[in-house]
Parts: C-alpha cells; structure tokens; sequence
C-alpha cells in the first residue's frame, strides 16, 4: 500500500559516529484504530566501527531498531509513534512480531536522529492526547537508548509510554521509570507453568515489576494487557490469578492500573514465521469467540477493574 511520506534532508550525526548517518521517514497521517507500519523504509545506514557501535549503544546514543508506525488508541492514548526495538528475552508461541526476536536484525538509529523525528509531531501529540511508545520486541533489552530517547521526549513535553513484559524490569533504572508517563504491562499468564510453557521463561520477573510499578508514588499509570489464545491462555483460574493480581497492584497504590486490555489472539503474524523457517504451533488455532473474550472480560471487571 502506498504511503504518504515527509522528505527531509539527511541529518549531521554527532562527530563521535563517523558516517552512521540514519534517516526516519514517517507517514504523514494513519487511519484511527489501525496500524501502519513504515518498516524501515527511509533509512540510510553505512557501516560502522564495531567497536564504536557497541560502545554507543552501551551509553544509549544508538539502538537497534526494527521499525515504527504512527497510529491512533492503538499503543496509549491519542496518536502515538510507536517504535519497536529489535530484541526479546522471551520466546512467546503467539509472538506476531518473531522478526523482532534477535537485535542483531534490526538497523541502527542513533537517540539524536529519532527524537528529531518525534519533535516534528509534537504538535500532533498535544492535539490528540499521544505521545510515543517504545515497544518491542522488548524495550528493556536497550535501557541506554530508550532512557535517552524518554528523557528527550520529557524535555519536550511528549507523552510517553513504554510496552513490556516486565522480564527485564530490573533493567529499568529509577531516573528511567521517572520519565515513563504509562507502562502497558504484558502479562501472558497468572500460572508460573504456562508462562514458561508460553514464553520460556519465569514469571516472577513480570509480577515483580507490576508491584515496583505499583510501589511508585507519582506513578507510572498501568495497563495490564493480556492476551487470549483459546487452549492457551483460556482457562479460568490462570485468567482469575491474572485478574486478581492486577487489582492487587491497586491495593498497592490506589488507581495505579487504570485499564485492562483483552487482546484477542490473531493469525496475523503467520506468514513471518514462516518467513524466518520457525516452527508456528499456533498454526491451527482459532481467534477467541466474541463469547469467550466477554467472559475473559467479565473475570477481570468482577476484581473492580476498568476492561476492554
């Protein structure tokens, strides 16, 4: 589908990252409630000392990114640019973006080169209520970066939100979560066995996080989102450990998870698996019944809490 884009002339980068010059294009408007992806359309990347890019992306003055997309209440509130970051701790069987797995994949994009791009729409964001995201993959994976780019975002006065799964909450410094205005928290399951069977890996990381979250005076504002996959994530008592988890972190601080989302699971990553050579064994489930998302629904808003 043909997009409409801004053209800007290629930015100076800082003299510490010789030639490693990269340039965002982003749409110039996307519908309501969809998303569209740039990829990495308009970016030019050359070649770079290995060392220095290990060292840059130590200090956060470079990520690695897989693409962006401008969407509106997809990713937060109002339109948002949304950014994903290439890499991801976990190996989640329902991923729709497996081609964010590896960091290695994704291009590098230097903190000074993106927040250029995010200030062309600051006006767009104060419009709307958005912001920005940064999403993944997994964000944790580039704390340097994503700090950088949240504090710059702050400097602007941008709304800004971070998707997680929370395993890598550690990672997130104090300084860092102070300028996260809205952490979407992935909670792929309330039973410590079907996470790893989900994930490959434990779910205490993600619960620990939620109540750091939670722990937080001045915030950060929560939204528990969960996904559901029929013979997967459908069973009552790990939808209800879920549940009852997230009104557990309002008993921490009164309003700190203003919203819980059921996200229905989707067939729409397929083709990437296949694309990459992976294994899919999701390949043969159905999305949810508009039934069975209701009473996934229901669990959560009988713990109180605000569903959708």
């Amino acid at each position: 589908m043909a997009r409409a884009m801004l053209r800007h002339p290629c930015n100076t980068v800082p003299a510490s990252l010789p030639d490693d010059a990269v340039r965002l294009e982003v749409p110039l408007q996307a519908p309501a409630h969809r998303r569209t992806g740039a990829g990495v359309d308009g970016l030019e990347v050359s070649d770079v000392d290995r060392h220095e890019r290990l060292t840059a992306m130590r200090e956060g003055r470079l990520g690695s990114v897989h693409s962006w997309e401008l969407v509106t209440a997809v990713d937060g509130p109002g339109t948002r640019l949304t950014t994903f970051l290439s890499g991801c701790p976990l190996q989640c069987l329902y991923c729709h973006n497996p081609d964010t797995l590896a960091m290695k994949d994704g291009q590098p994009v230097t903190s000074d080169e993106l927040l250029a791009r995010i200030s062309r729409y600051t006006a767009v964001f104060r419009a709307t209520g958005g912001g920005i995201t940064l999403s993944g993959g997994e964000v944790l994976m580039q704390p340097a970066f994503a700090a950088r780019i949240l504090r710059g975002a702050k400097e602007r006065g941008i709304h800004t939100a971070i998707d997680t799964s929370g395993y890598l909450g550690a990672a997130a410094s104090d300084a860092m979560l102070d300028d996260v205005d809205l952490v979407l928290l992935d909670v792929k399951s309330g039973d410590p066995q079907a996470y790893r069977e989900i994930t490959g890996r434990d779910l205490e990381p993600t619960l620990a996080f939620g109540r750091r979250l939670a722990t937080r005076p001045e915030g950060p504002e929560i939204w528990i989102r969960y996904v559901l996959v029929p013979g997967l994530t459908d069973d009552v008592e790990g939808i209800e450990a879920v549940a009852a988890y997230a009104a557990s972190l309002n008993e921490i601080r009164p309003g700190a998870v203003t919203r819980v989302e059921v996200l229905p699971f989707h067939q729409m990553g397929r083709d990437k698996w296949d694309a990459l050579g992976r294994e899919y064994r999701l390949a043969d489930t159905e999305p949810p019944s508009v039934a069975l998302v209701e009473r996934v629904r229901a669990q959560f808003r009988a713990h109180g809490l605000v569903t959708y």
